[in-house]
């Protein structure tokens, strides 16, 4: 005799631990880990999923939105501004805690190798200052790396590429998880602190989205910890909405930018974007530099000052001594050139050595014997540049904070130090400001060319780390260089100022590395603190970007490519217009009926073989397998957990769900192989039309998907087009080109 509680526990779910079945499978079933995996850049892979970014308008969400009043409305845009000011706040306190940590631990290590190089200078055996210095850098960088190998490898690199990802829809598993911002942010200390050629500034705009998407949720699904608050914003549109504030958030605490936040992240992060999304991305900003300016004002002991609004600060340009004349305008240009080319240069080695680590690199253990390699050999470089270097310098008013005197004359410091033997972000400003007669021309020379094959080399590893401030030093110093050259060859004109000639340099080798612009010229206007400067930059960086794509796409975009991650671009290819959604989508498609067995639900989402994970919801006639029509669109794994199961034979009153039922288990919905159904209740039936969205978006099969087509209800469900299907087509070298779907 079947009961009520009977019905209760149909599609109960398990109280089990995902992770621990997870750990449990692999144990059972140890994988070989070959010696290389082949990988095939032209491949787009199965394993990413698309984000929900489009509201499923089902009963559900239409009876909550009709129960909410205008106060209620009011409230939930109250909450909005909280939570970017809680972003802001948090974003720039993070901000604090990396810089003050990475400024002791790297002060200290400096100061340590510095007395141990001064004491065998006079003594000999300078091999041992050497060793001391490779050790320690090392020995730091093995921790950082292993930290992200073994416990989060999402958090490797500058984070980028991913939240790029995240924001186009494209769900990155681990993205946005405490875990991942912890490692992140111990991740980057160590990697600036083991003297990499890396940046800080980078991975602060992935911390930032982290914040982000835990604060606008009001728990911590890591911690296991609901606080209760925030419920509304639980889904992926709400959520997309406020990682776009957390990524312009840590721009604005890395450079001390708040406009150039807002314009990095509708540039380059979000697909979706409104004018109130606008002034509450700026709101998140500005609070972000002006709590990063406060603590650090008060931490350097000007608690009034407020001097600090950014990690780095480029200093201020003097408008007198480097302004710039009309005829400066072709020398701005052909230095755009020059950067388009090294930055294509630079993508196109790392994009061989990216590739050269997927296919052999790819063991935790190798990730990080590489790691320790790449900064044993850093500190390596660095020393014996700085001991065969006699360019020295007279230490009298010079703002060098660790000046190693070595061969050089009392009084006078070696100038090769202040480059190698310093944070990358103090680099640059010496660079940008040093006096002119500061650096020997063979100085910057052999500085440009070895931290150009140094930056490559490190981008990429399993380290977290960012490529801004390593980009910025190399063009610095090259640019400076081209500046002496220009005061050379003018016999010491007076408009031909290094310091001015560094910036631009700067500008056209990240320009040309990332392949920025708008956002890049506000962020570099900011920076400097010098409007001036907004038109030459803008025309460097433009250059840049014409001079590198001609050759081969910016770093991030390359980077997302080589994951094989289904991106979309803003626009479809050019020559993708001819195409019809019957060509490109994807068939058969798999059905359920608006009521439907149990069974049949349990088997659809076993099969791992579905090209889709949304199905359309039909209409047919009782005994027949003739379709009768579109009746809407479920996605399944949400709402398969608070099912409404009943029997054609009897019924049973339940609580009816709401959408808050969904929100509880979101967004870590469990895998079907937790809930466990036996063969009694895979005839149990259910009614969809509550959970399925009754408007999806149909159109004929004839539409061109790249030009856009008018849409209509399609009785006959022919086919998918799914983010893979469009994303699969993509401009190569030979014209348009379709990529192989592969389980990668």
């Amino acid at each position: 005799q079947l009961t009520p509680s009977s019905f209760l526990r149909i599609g109960q779910l398990s109280n089990v631990d995902l992770n621990e079945d997870v750990h449990e499978l692999e144990t059972e079933l140890p994988r070989q880990r070959p010696n290389e995996i082949p990988h095939n850049e032209k491949l787009l892979s199965l394993k990413y999923e698309s984000l929900d970014y489009d509201n499923s308008e089902n009963q559900l969400f239409l009876e909550e939105e009709r129960r909410i009043n205008h106060t209620a409305f009011r409230t939930v845009e109250i909450k909005r501004w909280v939570i970017c000011a809680m972003i802001g706040i948090l974003t720039g306190l993070v901000a604090c805690f990396i810089d003050i940590v990475v400024e002791n631990l790297a002060g200290l290590k400096y100061r340590v190798v510095k007395g141990n190089i001064d004491k065998f200078t006079e003594k000999g055996g300078l091999s041992f200052s050497l060793l001391l210095w490779a050790t320690l850098n090392a020995s730091v960088v093995m921790v950082g790396s292993v930290i992200v190998a073994f416990i989060e490898p999402v958090a490797a690199g500058s984070g980028i590429p991913q939240i790029k990802c995240y924001l186009n829809g494209v769900k990155i598993p681990h993205v946005v998880r405490l875990k991942t911002l912890v490692i992140k942010v111990c991740g980057v200390i160590l990697s600036v602190v083991g003297g990499l050629a890396v940046g800080k500034e980078g991975p602060m705009i992935h911390s930032g989205a982290v914040i982000a998407a835990g604060i606008s949720q009001g728990r911590s699904t890591s911690l296991k910890r609901d606080f209760k608050i925030f419920e509304y914003f639980r889904r992926d549109t709400e959520k997309r909405d406020f990682v776009s504030a957390g990524a312009a958030a840590g721009v604005s605490a890395a450079f001390g930018a708040p406009v150039g936040g807002v314009l990095f992240s509708l540039e380059e992060g979000a697909s979706f974007w409104n004018q109130f999304l606008t002034w509450r991305i700026f709101f998140a900003s500005m609070i972000s530099t002006f709590t990063l300016n406060s603590v650090l004002s008060v931490y350097h002991g000007n608690a009034w000052d407020l001097s600090s609004p950014g990690l780095i600060n480029f200093g201020r340009f003097d408008n007198e001594k480097m302004g710039y004349t009309i005829q400066e305008i072709p020398i701005f240009i052909f230095m755009g050139v020059v950067g388009g080319i090294l930055g294509a240069l630079f993508n196109a080695l790392n994009y061989w050595l990216t590739m050269f680590r997927i296919r052999y690199i790819h063991r935790p253990c190798l990730q990080v014997v590489e790691a320790m390699l790449v900064a044993a050999v850093t500190a390596t470089v660095g020393f014996v540049m700085i001991y065969c270097s006699r360019d020295c310098q007279p230490i009298q008013g010079s703002t060098v904070a660790y000046p190693l005197q070595l061969f050089c004359a009392d009084g006078e410091y070696n100038s090769m130090a202040t480059a190698f033997f310093n944070t990358p972000e103090k680099s640059v400003v010496n660079l940008f400001h040093d006096a002119p007669g500061s650096y020997n021309p063979m100085t910057l020379g052999m500085f440009t060319l070895m931290y150009f094959f140094l930056a490559c080399w490190t981008y990429g590893l399993t380290v977290s780390a960012g490529v801004f401030i390593p980009s910025l030093l190399i063009g610095a110093a090259w640019g400076r260089l081209f500046g002496i050259s220009l005061s050379y060859l003018t016999k010491g004109s007076i408009w031909a100022d290094p310091g001015k000639y560094a910036l631009m340099g700067a500008a056209a080798q990240l320009g040309g590395i990332v392949r920025m612009t708008l956002s890049l010229t506000v962020i570099m206007m900011e920076a400097t603190g010098n409007v001036t400067y907004g038109f030459p930059i803008m025309l460097v960086l433009m250059t840049a970007k014409i001079v590198g794509d001609y050759f081969v796409e910016g770093l991030y975009d390359m980077h997302i490519q080589l994951q094989s991650v289904p991106f979309l671009h803003w626009e479809a290819p050019v020559t993708s217009h001819s195409l019809t959604a019957r060509e490109v989508m994807s068939a058969p498609v798999t059905c359920l009926r608006r009521i439907e067995r149990v069974g049949t639900v349990v088997d659809i989402l076993s099969d791992t073989s579905s090209n889709h994970n949304g199905f359309p919801v039909v209409e047919s006639n009782p005994g027949t397998t003739q379709v009768a029509g579109l009746r809407g669109l479920i996605l399944l794994p949400t709402s398969l957990f608070h099912v409404f199961l009943e029997r054609p034979t009897l019924s049973l009153v339940q609580r009816r769900l709401k959408l808050k039922d969904f929100r509880d288990a979101y967004p870590r919905f469990p895998p079907i192989q937790s809930i466990h159904v036996s063969q009694d209740e895979r005839e149990c039936m259910i009614d969809l039309s509550e959970f399925m969205n009754p408007s999806p978006y149909t159109v004929p099969q004839l539409c061109l998907p790249a030009s856009g087509c008018t849409m209509s209800l399609s009785w006959q469900v022919v086919g998918m087009v799914t983010r893979k299907d469009l994303a699969r087509y993509r401009l190569g070298k030979e014209g348009l080109e379709e990529l192989s779907l592969a389980q990668t």
